[in-house]
């Protein structure tokens, strides 16, 4: 199966997946899940392709398999990136920018969580590049543990299952077979579209509580000076 690749080759689901198999999925998974290093990598269409080939039999493993090993691959992401942000603390919001690195992916995160609260371990699954820094977040705030093991493990189940059934399912339509280049490219799309979204909602409140703000005032004409020489003249 030949797919149009999104980006550079080695980004590519369906060469990733030709090169390294179910265990190069895994390990994916297991990165863009809380690994600072991992939030570029293509998760949603990459559990995609990995259902449709599993339907083609491309990938010899049973779906039920496959889907329990991707859940628990972003299950363990998760915790990583958890234990992780405890352990660095606010250190991680002091650290200069790099090719790799952006603090403004750090911000975007803590803000995701601060407004959605524990929920956001689910919710940020399927957004990129927030879903990586989520839990790392959580772990910086140090959110009740045993609250994050629930929110993480619904989260992993949905997105990890979710989507390699999503992908399984289309795989048995003909139309998807016929356009494979085009599916991917629709699940890149859709999977940025939550970004977007939230770059406009904070760019209009931005704009809203600047229109907000009062003008700065000076002293109005006529009143007396509040300096050393005004009280001196009232003497």
């Amino acid at each position: 199966m030949n797919t149009l690749a999104l980006g550079p080759q080695w980004l590519d689901p369906d060469y990733l997946i030709e090169t390294f198999g179910l265990l190069g999925v895994l390990a994916i998974v297991f990165a863009e899940s809380g690994l600072l290093i991992g939030f570029f990598l293509p998760g949603d269409s990459l559990l995609f392709t990995t259902g449709l080939l599993v339907t083609t039999n491309v990938i010899k493993q049973d779906l039920w398999l496959v889907c329990v090993a991707v859940a628990v691959a972003a299950i363990l992401g998760d915790q990583a990136g958890y234990l992780f942000g405890r352990k660095v603390g606010p250190s991680l919001f002091r650290r200069p920018d790099s090719k790799l690195f952006k603090q403004e992916n750090v911000e975007k995160a803590h803000e995701f969580f601060e407004k959605h609260g524990p929920k956001s371990l689910i919710l940020a699954r399927f957004v990129p590049i927030v879903r990586t820094f989520t839990p790392i977040i959580a772990g910086v705030s140090r959110m009740n543990y045993r609250s994050f093991i629930i929110f993480n493990v619904i989260g992993g189940v949905l997105w990890g299952t979710g989507v390699t059934l999503l992908g399984s399912a289309l795989g048995k339509v003909d139309f998807v077979h016929q356009h494979i280049e085009l599916m991917l490219i629709a699940i890149v799309l859709l999977s940025i579209i939550p970004i977007g979204i939230e770059f406009l909602r904070a760019r209009g409140k931005a704009k809203k509580e600047a229109a907000e703000q009062p003008e700065p005032q000076g002293p109005a004409a006529g009143s007396p000076s509040q300096g050393p020489r005004g009280r001196h003249a009232k003497r």
